[in-house]
């Protein structure tokens, strides 16, 4: 059902010290300027990899989940995993049918399309994002 990899999600107290690092110390040149996405509470870039993406992720706001992540884990750490589906809809079904915890409905993401994430505890402890396969891909 999965299909591939989109992205590692990383949790980060800054982006811009964050992409620094990823610049600096691993060579990275294609990073994205950061967003915003107030509805979901963070801000976030891409560091762009020939096959695959790392997400940095910033608190955004007082209700922030990553918020949470970070009085855990103060230096930031990986957040979650992101693997490609064809139809959000039927892989959420298919979650629920399966007695997985679909942490929410699906909603628009940062690349543009829907999302969905599993809780870790159906993933051996991991953040699972389900993401819609963009159209432009």
């Amino acid at each position: 059902m999965i299909g591939p990899l989109n992205h590692v999600g990383i949790a980060v107290p800054s982006i811009e010290e964050a992409a620094q690092v990823y610049r600096d110390l691993y060579g990275a040149t294609d990073i994205t300027e950061a967003g915003e996405m107030m509805e979901q509470g963070v801000r976030f870039c891409f560091v762009n990899l020939p096959n695959s993406q790392i997400e940095l992720i910033e608190p955004l706001g007082e209700n922030s989940p990553i918020k949470n992540f970070l009085a855990k884990n103060p230096k930031g750490g990986q957040h979650h995993v992101c693997f490609e589906v064809e139809d959000i809809h039927a892989a959420k079904a298919e979650m629920e049918a399966k007695g997985a915890t679909v942490l929410n409905e699906p909603r628009i993401g940062a690349h543009g399309t829907l999302i969905i994430f599993v809780h870790p505890k159906n993933s051996n402890g991991v953040l699972i994002e389900l993401m819609e396969t963009p159209k432009h891909s």
